[in-house]
């Protein structure tokens, strides 16, 4: 997959704006500030197509990025205190109403900062994920501001507080360091292939 050819296609305010799914979907979810748009930079090797904000809580659409023939879609951050609550409903009416539409999903890409205890929302929407039956993987972000040895201390600790399975792949990655981006990259593909 060519991820340097990745380009922004579309940005939807509300689910029913969403087109028909017609490509495999790559989507992103995570909390508002846990680094979402950084690593999906990375993925792409691009510094600035997906827009990072100083402010936590700046996605306020549903962003899609073509790449391949592939859609990777970019959902808006959850559980941002400093937010009204009209747009947190409107918000939690995007991701909910992207996930409950029959959509080409290839994989999910939950994200959950490894500095922190796994927050009520992030265990909600992994449950919600797992529930639903749909795939997903998740990536502990901001790895680079924790030793080796205290990433597999988290990784262990947050993975019995999100109460994943065996079978759910967690990888550990950084935006500003690169590591774990490749691994993700390989794992996305995997997931395209099975998912064709």
């Amino acid at each position: 997959m060519n991820y340097n050819q990745a380009e922004f296609t579309a940005a939807y305010g509300t689910s029913a704006q969403l087109p028909e799914s017609k490509h495999l979907e790559v989507s992103f979810v995570g909390r508002s500030n846990v680094g979402k748009s950084s690593i999906m930079n990375k993925i792409f090797s691009r510094k600035n197509l997906v827009k990072v904000s100083s402010t936590p809580g700046k996605t306020s659409t549903i962003n899609f990025f073509a790449v391949d023939g592939i859609d990777f879609v970019d959902l808006p951050g959850y559980g941002f205190a400093k937010v009204a609550k009209s747009e947190k409903g409107r918000w939690s009416e995007l991701i909910e109403g992207y996930f409950a539409q029959d959509r080409r999903f290839a994989l999910v890409v939950a994200l959950v900062d490894i500095r922190h205890d796994a927050s009520k929302l992030d265990v909600q929407m992994i449950s919600y994920l797992a529930e639903r039956e749909l795939p997903f993987m998740i990536v502990f972000t901001k790895a680079d501001k924790l030793s080796k040895t205290q990433q597999a201390k988290q990784v262990a600790m947050l993975c019995r507080q999100l109460a994943c399975a065996g079978d759910v792949c967690v990888l550990p990655c950084s935006s500003l360091s690169g590591s774990g981006i490749s691994d993700l990259r390989s794992l996305i593909e995997d997931a395209v292939r099975q998912a064709r």
